[in-house]
């Protein structure tokens, strides 16, 4: 048993030193400071010296917030209180060891499904993957995100296979997905999914009958689960006078305007990260240019005018105003009468499609018009290197999906719960405007685990419990 452990030990070393050192070249050269981090720190720091969940801008007392939920805050105020305000470095380093820590329990979750192999195929696959390990280089929910979806799946599989109703696993399956919703509100997916697939397991392991004896461990565990948020509800209720248990769809607090002609105007073209970054992140804060629209903004020649004059005017006044922005819905009625199925389908589809396959260069010092050869040349390959690793992830996955679902043995619950999961957070994309790659980093964990399918031990059969 010991020279079992050991060489567990040793051929875990070699991949978990190459995935360190990865993260810490991030860290050294690709680390990021800015953005929603600074909103989330300054949360953090004003309800350590205020009490008060809030952030500043630009006076001495803080102003009351909801637009974020309090699962990331609370663990910038821990690190805050352990190595010092703004100490985002060292909260860096910290998200590299958690991080390390979710590739092992993907491996060896692979490893339980499929034999060790797959274990060590599965541990080689995420630790060099670069688009998780470059986000341990910035404080934001992305790395704890990813450790909760691994624990839940990791500890939902040895929960099946102990059989006891209650214990560790059970609490550890809880505490993952309570802390996965209060980090962000679309998590919700996680035990929206797994919980049924806890029912089934019962139900097959109880000869197909349900009873509320063997119930209660599932009800329990989704109590705990949204337990959590109601302090968080009672705030926002004493706060604000809402009844908002998650957070914002808009990120906005009570009062304050939001543009939906705007984004629905945005809706009937927008399909590329660059068009987030140029327009949808810079309006009513800075200028917007007509020449960083794609031709397929417009329909015709007056509709071109029409959006040139309306940006024109927003530029000379700034005037994101409620009226200013009836002026923008105006312009997507119109689009939207004329082209339904484009507003409705097809766009969010090609939004999906990007999110999922374009270079991710949103961390990385590539162009956002990284198809420019002319302009960039070597960053333009690495953006063609990275957009064909990106691929090769989601097609080994899905070759790994499909010959685990043709014999998925006493797994079957958990393949079709993270099947599941997987499309209803494909069915949730499609509802945003916004085209932002890092929301399918969740994926990433069941890629692996499905692509570690692909080097089982043996072919022929599946793992089995034990």
């Amino acid at each position: 048993m010991i020279k079992g452990k050991l060489r567990t030990v040793l051929w875990a070393a070699l991949p978990l030193a190459a995935g360190l050192t990865l993260r810490l070249w991030y860290v050294l050269h690709a680390g990021r400071v800015e953005g929603d981090t600074l909103i989330y720190g300054s949360i953090a720091k004003n309800w350590l010296q205020y009490g008060i969940y809030g952030f500043t801008l630009g006076q001495d007392i803080p102003k009351p917030t909801l637009i974020r939920l309090p699962g990331y805050p609370l663990f910038l105020a821990v690190c805050f209180r352990l190595f010092g305000f703004d100490r985002y470095v060292a909260i860096m380093y910290l998200q590299c060891a958690i991080d390390l820590g979710t590739c092992l329990l993907i491996s060896a979750l692979s490893g339980k499904l499929f034999g060790h192999r797959s274990a060590k195929a599965a541990l080689w696959l995420v630790v060099l993957c670069p688009f998780t390990a470059i986000y341990a280089a910035a404080p934001l929910t992305e790395t704890l995100t990813l450790f909760t979806i691994a624990l839940t799946w990791y500890s939902l599989e040895r929960w099946q296979s102990t059989g006891a109703a209650f214990n560790r696993w059970l609490l550890a399956i809880t505490v993952a997905m309570a802390y996965s919703v209060l980090l962000r509100p679309e998590q919700g997916l996680l035990p929206a999914t797994v919980v049924p697939a806890m029912i089934w397991i019962v139900w097959q392991k109880s000869g197909r009958r349900l009873s509320l004896r063997s119930l209660r461990p599932i009800a329990v565990s989704a109590i705990c689960i949204v337990l959590p948020l109601a302090p968080w509800a009672i705030r926002n209720w004493r706060t604000f006078h809402v009844i908002q248990p998650l957070a914002p769809r808009n990120a906005t607090d009570p009062g304050e305007n939001v543009p939906t002609g705007f984004q629905h105007w945005y809706r009937t073209w927008a399909i590329d990260f660059a068009s987030t970054e140029q327009f949808y992140w810079n309006y009513d804060s800075t200028d917007l240019r007509i020449d960083d629209l794609p031709t397929r903004a417009f329909d015709s020649e007056d509709q071109y005018e029409r959006t040139a004059a309306l940006l024109s005017a927003y530029n000379e006044k700034n005037n994101a105003t409620p009226a200013f922005d009836q002026r923008f819905e105006a312009l997507a009625e119109q689009r939207i009468q004329a082209h339904p199925l484009r507003y409705y389908i097809t766009l969010p589809v090609a939004r999906l499609a990007n999110m999922l396959f374009r270079p991710r260069p949103e961390m990385m010092q590539i162009g956002l018009d990284w198809w420019n050869w002319h302009e960039y040349r070597g960053k333009t390959l690495l953006a063609y290197a990275s957009a064909a690793l990106n691929l090769a992830y989601f097609l080994l996955g899905g070759i790994g999906l499909w010959l685990w679902r043709k014999n998925p043995g006493t797994y079957h619950a958990l393949a079709c719960a993270m099947t599941a999961f997987f499309v209803l957070r494909c069915a949730l994309l499609l509802t945003l405007d916004n085209s932002e790659p890092r929301y399918t980093l969740e994926f990433f964990p069941l890629l692996i685990v499905w692509a570690s399918c692909i080097f089982r031990t043996d072919s022929r059969q599946p793992a089995t419990p034990s």
